[in-house]
Parts: structure tokens; C-alpha cells; sequence
């Protein structure tokens, strides 16, 4: 039992990426659409690229989105609109106006004309309530059919035109006494009828919606059928049309018989194997590429949830309205990926995820294609991703790739521009805008998964930081020794195409732990007095060894990130201090003294970085003891130290050539030259 808990204990890395490898395929594949695959691909415009297919089924013929958006407005266009009608008010406006009339007009008039007048407002109530007043003006079409409900019983069928508005019934009066000969009257019967008239139909908008929406759920979304083995296509003919329509249509039939309860686990068995081998892909990819990122089991968490959150948002997108799929800022994951790792890993991560995709959105080949290619814009363009211009120009040209890729695809499978849709230029553009959130994302993910990216290498590399300041106060020549050598770093680094902000920054805080004993250290010694005099060898040593643990551990009180703490560690490997163990050789000659006791605890250099900063820093230390340097001196000099530290093995873990060790020699010589400004003597 205590065998297998120490093997668990042992191999509890792997097992954990085990369970992150099970527990992220599942999930991803839990977020697949519950369908089967057509098992052909073809695409309008294009030869059927497969043998002849017969129809292997008996199948409707599926219409086409816009034959039943056709559909549906024609059904919206000629609706009829159904009013509520009142009939009470036709008789209080008879009853209203026979008493306003006498009071409007006197008895002075003769008694013809005064039939004349009453029988003329007698037949314009009529008129006006032949079909009825609507209580407002609608803006409905004067050929729109109506019904007229009373107890939601067909009171009367007929159109809108014949609806009296409010506006309208001005116009009804006039005409009225016109025909009579009664013009004269008009202001009279104008203000009488303002005071008596009264609407009595009312739009029925609830019910005429019903109605509508009875209507539109009779559509019937098919038409016509394809019997069993009836030829669909020939290979090498051209699909378009109803040729392709009814493709479409058998591939959604086929899919949703493919996915029942006959064959489900089958179906969901063979997506977890697809799914398992691309996350098996990366994982082997990680293991033989990138080994640190592998062994770092955080990291490692942080690539599967980054992957497992694209696939579940454009899931999401795609639930909710495949239109807007382009919306989804996929190439924020190689933005990110980039900014923690590398291009390279950001650009397979990026490719597997898109194939993953595919399973999920519609017109699969068109979407990974410009995805992918988006991707590999993104990688080659973005650069320094902590200058904020870089960013807005790399997302411009993701975004106008994006842009010509959709149009020549539309432009293939149209055959023209005559149909494009220019509301996806705005979901590419949205996309843009969207990709500029990975800033604040990236900070996000350093807090959360303890990552360091090169915008936090920048406000590290800040000597008003608190640390660096504390680093000017106590320990001043350490601290100027700490610039001179970030400065060659970085240089060396530029040449070499390794990372110049990662290596800055750990060479300005390589030295730290000399804040300790800083006294300790001859670039710090002000006074002429060396505290090494009342030492022993072995102590002073042991002082010296020490910076390298101190360093470690102040670094980490003030949360430095790792990757600057593998500098502290690295920047001297297991070279010896030879001073001291020169001077106890001379002190003890006869004694064996042991070159652990005056060695650095390592461990050596691991990465181009960590290697530039050990020769910069041996090079820069080492060069204030040279006296009266001239070319020739400073070349044989730099040749000197790191030929030793060659010999020394010190490099044989790091990724450097040496072909980029020549390059390092040659910046830092030229460096060393300008610091020391050799040129001419000017005579006096």
C-alpha cells in the first residue's frame, strides 16, 4: 500500500493531466450539437466531387430560408385587419344630432330649406357609419382587407379604404351639401357634427396577430419529396439550384435520423475519440516541443480552459443565431497564447481549436479556412504586444483578411456580388473591436494562473519600482552594475532574436540579494574598507554564494513572477569563486580544499535567456578590473570568460548555439568598446 501511494505521489502530475485531459473532452464534447455528420461535402456552385448519389431514403424537399421568409411576408402583407365595432354609438349620434339641430339652426329658416338640412345631416350619419369612424388614423394600405367584429361574429367584410377616418369626415360633409346645394351651411354643419361625431371602431390588434401567427404556423416548410434510389446528383456535375436545395435537404434528414436512440452512444463514442486524439495532439506536441510548459501542470490548465472557453462561447453564439458566428474574437487565443508562450504554440493551439470548431458551425470548410488564416496573420503580425499601437494595427489587418477571405468565398459560391450580405462586414469589424479586450484579458490570466507576460515584464523593467529603488538605496554599485548589464542583455538578446524585455528585466533584478550584505560586494564598497579581511576564505565564500538565495528569497516576498526568479537562480550556474578559492589554496597549501565549499548552488542555465544574462553579467563584473583596456584587450578579455564558462558546461542545458554565443561575443565587445570610449588622444 505505501508502494502504490508513493508511485501516486510519484506520477501525480501525469495523473492530474490525465483527469484534465478526460474531464476537457468530455466537456467539449458535451458542447458538440447533438447531430450526426453528412458523410459528403460539397459546396453551390461547385462539381460534385463524389460518385453519383442516389437518394438512400425517401426524403421531403426542404425550401430554402428565403422561399419561406417570401412566405411569411406575403402572409404579414396580406392579412386581413379585424376592428371592434360599437353600434350603440351610430344611434347616440342620431339622438345627438337631431337635438344639436334645433338648436343650430333657428325656426327663422323656411321650412323646405330646413328638411332639406336635416335630411342632408341624416345622410351623412349614414355615410359615415355605413362601415363605421375609427378612433384614430391608422397607417394601414387603402387595399387592405378588413373585417368588421361584433361579438367576434363577422359583422361586415370589405377594405380599409372604406373605413371613415377622423380626417375624412370634414370632407364627407362638404360633398353632402354640395350635392344638396347647401354651401352655405358649411361652417354651421361643421361645428355641429365636430361636437356630435363619434368613432365606434377600434383596431383589434391582438386578434389580428392571432390570426397572422394561426397563418404562418400553417406554412409548410417543404415541398414536393424524393423517392428512395432516385438519382440526386452525378459525379462531376455542377451543384446549384434545386440540385443543391435537395443536397441540403437529405443532408438534414440524414443527420437527424443518424442521431437516435439506436445509435447515440455510437454517435457520442466517435466525437470523444475525435476530441480525445486533437487534445492528445497537443499534449504530444507540449511533451516533445515545450517540456517546461508540459511539466507545469498550471499551465497546461491554462491552454485547456483557454480552449475549452472559445468552443463553449461560439456554441453559445451559434445556439443563438448562427449569423453571428464571425462575432466570436477567436484570434484572442493566439494572442494569448503568443503572449504567455510562444508563436509557435499559440498557432497549434489556435489550428486544433478550429478544427474542433468545425464540428460545431455551419459551412465548416469556409469557417476554418478563414479562421486559420486569420490565426496566422495573427501570429506573424502581432509584435510586442505591450505596445498598444502594435495591437491596433495587427487587429486592423486580422480584420481586413477576414473581410477579403468572406468576400472571395461569396464571390465563389454566388457567382456575383449582386446578393452579398454587407451586415457581415459589420460582425468582422465587431470582431476586431472584440480582439482588443485580450489587454485586459492578459492581466486577468496573470492574476488568476500566476503567468507573466511581456506587459508585466514592462512595468517590472520600471526602476522606480519599490524593489529597484530599494536596490539604488542600499545597494548603489550593485544597482548601477545591474543597468550596465540589462543594457548588454538586451542588446545580446536583439541580436540573437531571443527575448529582449524577459531578459532585461531579469538582469535588473539578478543582484538583489546583495541588498543583504551589500557591503560585502566591492562595487558597493565606498569606503576603502573590505569586511572580507576579517573573514576566512570559507566565509567570505559563503557571503558571496549566499546572494543567489537571498535573492531567491526576496524576489519571492515581493511576488516577483518565476520567470524572472530563474534569472536570481541561474545567473552564475555552478561556477566557482575562484578569488576565494585561489586565496584558501595559497592560505592552506597542504590542505584539500573542495571546490563545492566555493561554488554557486545552481543550477546552470536552462533557456537562451538565462545563458545571455550569465555572460553579460561575468563580462560586465569582470571588465572593472581592466586596466587601460584598448581593442585588442576587451576581444581577448570577453574571449576569456566565456570560453571558460563554455568549458565549464555551463551552457549545455540551455538552447544556445554556438554560432549565437560568436554573436553575443561580437555585441558584447562592441558594447565594452563604447563604454570604455576608445578613440584617439586629442593632443593637448
Amino acid at each position: 500500500m505505501k508502494d502504490f501511494i508513493n508511485k501516486l505521489y510519484k506520477n501525480h502530475s501525469l495523473i492530474y493531466k490525465g483527469l484534465l485531459f478526460i474531464c476537457t473532452t468530455f466537456l467539449i464534447v458535451y458542447l458538440f450539437p447533438k447531430s450526426g455528420k453528412f458523410k459528403y461535402n460539397f459546396e453551390k456552385g461547385k462539381p460534385w466531387q463524389s460518385e453519383s448519389l442516389q437518394a438512400p431514403f425517401n426524403f421531403a424537399i426542404k425550401k430554402t430560408d428565403k422561399e419561406v421568409a417570401s412566405e411569411k411576408k406575403n402572409i404579414v402583407d396580406n392579412a386581413t385587419l379585424y376592428f371592434d365595432i360599437d353600434n350603440s354609438i351610430k344611434d347616440k349620434v342620431k339622438a345627438s344630432y337631431e337635438t344639436s339641430f334645433k338648436t343650430v339652426f333657428s325656426d327663422t329658416l323656411p321650412r323646405d330649406i330646413n328638411d332639406k338640412l336635416f335630411n342632408a345631416g341624416q345622410n351623412i350619419i349614414t355615410e359615415l357609419y355605413a362601415y363605421g369612424v375609427l378612433n384614430e388614423n391608422y397607417d394601414f394600405a387603402e387595399d387592405k382587407s378588413i373585417v368588421i367584429l361584433d361579438g367576434r361574429e363577422n359583422k361586415k367584410e370589405g377594405f380599409y379604404s372604406s373605413l371613415i377616418q377622423q380626417n375624412d369626415v370634414k370632407k364627407i360633409i362638404n360633398n353632402t351639401l354640395i350635392k344638396n346645394n347647401l354651401s352655405s351651411f358649411e361652417t354651421e354643419f361643421v361645428s355641429l357634427f365636430f361636437d356630435v361625431v363619434e368613432p365606434n371602431l377600434v383596431f383589434n390588434k391582438s386578434f389580428t396577430d392571432k390570426v397572422i401567427k394561426d397563418d404562418l404556423s400553417q406554412i409548410s416548410f417543404t415541398r414536393g419529396s424524393v423517392a428512395k434510389e432516385t438519382l440526386i446528383v452525378s459525379k462531376g456535375e455542377v451543384v446549384e439550384g434545386d440540385k443543391y436545395q435537395i443536397l441540403k435537404s437529405l443532408q438534414a434528414e440524414y443527420e437527424s435520423q443518424v442521431w437516435n436512440e439506436a445509435n447515440y452512444n455510437w454517435v457520442l463514442f466517435a466525437y470523444t475519440l475525435l476530441v480525445a486524439l486533437a487534445l492528445l495532439m497537443l499534449l504530444l506536441f507540449l511533451r516533445k516541443y515545450r517540456v517546461k510548459v508540459f511539466e507545469n501542470n498550471t499551465k497546461v490548465t491554462f491552454i485547456f480552459f483557454n480552449i475549452s472557453l472559445m468552443i463553449f462561447i461560439t456554441t453559445l453564439v451559434v445556439n443563438y443565431d448562427s449569423k453571428y458566428i464571425y462575432i466570436v474574437p477567436i484570434c484572442i487565443l493566439p494572442l494569448v497564447f503568443k503572449a504567455f508562450f510562444d508563436a509557435r504554440l499559440g498557432l497549434f493551439a489556435h489550428v486544433l481549436t478550429v478544427l474542433l470548431l468545425g464540428f460545431i458551425v455551419p459551412n465548416s470548410y469556409e469557417y476554418m479556412f478563414l479562421q486559420i488564416i486569420a490565426g496566422i496573420v495573427t501570429i506573424l503580425t502581432v509584435s510586442e504586444l505591450y505596445k498598444r499601437a502594435n495591437l491596433f494595427i495587427s487587429v486592423g489587418q486580422i480584420t481586413l483578411i477576414y473581410i477579403i477571405a468572406y468576400f472571395a468565398f461569396f464571390v465563389i459560391h454566388e457567382g456575383s456580388i449582386d446578393t452579398l450580405n454587407w451586415e457581415t462586414f459589420i460582425w468582422f469589424i465587431l470582431c476586431g473591436l472584440a480582439t482588443l479586450f485580450v489587454q485586459p484579458l492578459i492581466y486577468a490570466y496573470e492574476k488568476l494562473f500566476g503567468l507573466v507576460s511581456d506587459v508585466s515584464l514592462l512595468e517590472l523593467s520600471d526602476t522606480n519600482t519599490k524593489l529597484l529603488k530599494e536596490l539604488s538605496n542600499k545597494a548603489p554599485g550593485t544597482f548601477h552594475h545591474s543597468l550596465n548589464v540589462a543594457n548588454l542583455a538586451e542588446a545580446s538578446a536583439n541580436e540573437i532574436g531571443a527575448n529582449a524585455m524577459l531578459v532585461r528585466v531579469g538582469a535588473l533584478y539578478h543582484d538583489i540579494g546583495k541588498m543583504k550584505n551589500p557591503t560585502f560586494f566591492t562595487e558597493n564598497q565606498s569606503t576603502g574598507i573590505n569586511p572580507h579581511d576579517e573573514l576566512s576564505s570559507k566565509e567570505s565564500a559563503k557571503i558571496i554564494t549566499d546572494h543567489v538565495i537571498d535573492g531567491i528569497e526576496i524576489a519571492k516576498k515581493n511576488n516577483l513572477p518565476d520567470r524572472v526568479i530563474d534569472f536570481i537562480r541561474t545567473h552564475h550556474g555552478t561556477s566557482v569563486v575562484y578569488y576565494f578559492f585561489m586565496k584558501a589554496q595559497k592560505d592552506f597549501p597542504d590542505a584539500e580544499i573542495s571546490k563545492v565549499d566555493y561554488s554557486y548552488p545552481g543550477p546552470k542555465p536552462f533557456s537562451k535567456e538565462t545563458a545571455i544574462l550569465m555572460m553579460c553579467d561575468s563580462v560586465e563584473a569582470a571588465s572593472k578590473s581592466l586596466k587601460e583596456p584598448t581593442s585588442t584587450k576587451i576581444d581577448a578579455f570577453v574571449e576569456n570568460i566565456i570560453n571558460k564558462q563554455i568549458e565549464e558546461g555551463q551552457f549545455l542545458n540551455a538552447n544556445i548555439t554556438f554560432k549565437e554565443i560568436q554573436s553575443i561575443k561580437k555585441v558584447l565587445k562592441y558594447k565594452l568598446a563604447n563604454i570604455y570610449h576608445l578613440r584617439i588622444e586629442y593632443p593637448e
